[in-house]
């Protein structure tokens, strides 16, 4: 059984980089076990984290940008993931801990830049769950499984089940997300292959034309802001997989294996993304299923009509949903783990159990989570949130890697990002393009998540900041960094 309580010895005295020494059992009873990931759990688990998003969601975009306008953002979208995942595993390479982008940041941008990106990563991690909860509901209740309806029962049994299997062990919980993904990925080519059987290239621009638009056009119904306003939504396609640095301290090898891994995830992402949006939209047509909750399913049964490809499309849709589910409460465990053991948030929320799971970081956000989607039922508001919150993480670390790279160029690289700083500034103009784009689909989720924001800055501002842990691995890389700086000025 873990051990929930703090040791009773005195709190230790504040060194003089304004961090807090840990005493001999801190760092002890806040470890991962070392080891459980290697390169196919990782790349399992970076596919996973976004593949709900081929399922459902990204046609919405077909509303904002029409055919074309959905299509370019989702090339951009696309560029963009691609250049940061380059960027991130570079990072990655340099330290390889469970802070993931908080460390980055916080070596490149100080204390405030990890606590800022941190809390962003947070804000996604925690709110995209509880939103597909609500979407496993109402998979569960269309499908007729066990005679259940989309309600609270069945997003607290979907934490509950899931949750337990993390808090089983690492190397159980991503063994079972590469099995669901596995399911999923395998749906998605069935679907491509029976929807490109039907393909009809003259149903892709069939949404009527707004004539009042700038630039409107029959591949352009909405005009060129529709671009635009569609990057959310080709974001869609990627969302997470910015998450696989996270299980960095529980990989071996993590320097060799997270780069490798991440690229597999990113090749595999995009050709899902091609061959998703091309077959559905060629099927059925873009106007069809622009605003249905189940794209795939509608692409596949043109007179309403279920099929046994829709059947099976329809099932797996669900499968997708739970590899998502499944593989962002780890991501948000480990953010909130990585955290908590440095003192950016309570320290108990880094205890682990003696099977070395975070267990606290796993509870905590799933209560939260599950009843923000019991009270809410607004599964579509929450990710919009969690969208926003994304991005302002993928700005923050992008800006990193070129702040590292600029200011520490000696820096041991295992791993070197293609093309450099060019690479890291077309992730970061595009992470800010999207982090506008936000505002222009959802104003109150936009709102709703600074909202958290200035909560969580009061918190760090007033007490957090003056009771950092220096024993943290990404604060002693810091402070590290802050030395050989020194020492050069000497």
């Amino acid at each position: 059984m873990a051990d929930s309580t703090e040791p009773q010895s005195a709190p230790p005295a504040t060194s003089p980089g304004g961090g807090t020494p840990a005493d001999d059992t801190y760092l002890e009873r806040r470890s991962l076990r070392r080891g459980s990931a290697g390169p196919l759990l990782l790349t399992g688990l970076g596919v996973a984290y976004v593949v709900s998003g081929d399922f459902s969601g990204w046609n919405n975009g077909l509303a904002q940008g029409g055919f074309g306008g959905l299509a370019i953002a989702a090339v951009l979208m696309g560029l963009m993931y691609t250049c940061l995942v380059f960027a991130l595993a570079e990072l990655a390479s340099v330290l390889p801990t469970a802070g993931g982008g908080y460390g980055f940041a916080r070596r490149a941008l100080g204390t405030w830049g990890g606590f800022l990106t941190g809390t962003a990563i947070l804000i996604e991690y925690v709110l995209a769950p509880a939103a597909i909860s609500i979407f496993i509901g109402d998979y569960v209740e269309s499908l007729g499984l066990f005679g259940l309806h989309s309600g609270w029962p069945v997003y607290l049994a979907c934490f509950v089940l899931f949750i337990g299997i993390h808090l089983w062990g690492v190397g159980e919980a991503l063994r079972f997300s590469l099995v669901v993904t596995a399911v999923a990925v395998a749906a998605l080519v069935v679907f491509a292959v029976a929807a490109l059987t039907d393909f009809h290239v003259d149903t892709l621009n069939d949404i009527p034309v707004d004539a009042g638009a700038f630039g409107a056009s029959s591949w352009l119904p909405f005009g060129v802001l529709g671009i635009w306003a569609a990057f959310p939504f080709g974001m869609w396609f990627f969302l997470g997989v910015e998450g696989v640095p996270l299980a960095a301290e529980e990989t071996k090898d993590p320097a060799r294996v997270l780069p490798k891994a991440m690229a597999a995830a990113m090749g595999v992402l995009l050709l899902l993304a091609l061959i998703t949006f091309t077959a559905a939209t060629g099927a059925r047509g873009s106007a069809a299923i622009r605003s249905v909750g189940d794209p795939l399913v509608q692409a596949l049964q043109p007179h309403g009509e279920p099929t046994t490809v829709s059947r099976i499309v329809n099932y797996a849709g669900l499968a997708g949903l739970v590899a998502s589910f499944f593989s962002l409460i780890f991501a948000g465990s480990r953010q909130l783990f990585a955290l908590s053991r440095a003192g950016y948030l309570p320290r108990f929320l880094s205890l682990t159990s003696r099977r070395k799971a975070p267990y606290l970081g796993l509870l905590v956000p799933g209560a939260l989570g599950f009843g923000l989607a019991a009270a809410t039922g607004d599964g579509a508001r929450m990710l919009n949130v969690a969208v926003f919150g994304a991005t302002i993480s993928y700005a923050l670390m992008a800006l990193s890697h070129l702040v590292l790279r600029r200011r520490e160029p000696g820096l041991h690289r295992p791993y070197r990002t293609p093309g450099g700083m060019l690479t890291s500034s077309v992730a970061f103009v595009l992470a800010c393009s999207a982090l506008v784009a936000t505002f222009l689909v959802d104003k109150d989720a936009a709102v709703i998540a600074l909202g958290v924001y200035a909560v969580a800055l009061a918190y760090f501002a007033c007490y957090s900041r003056h009771r950092l842990v220096a024993a943290a691995p990404e604060e002693e890389f810091a402070a590290l960094a802050a030395a050989e700086a020194e020492l050069a000025r000497d």
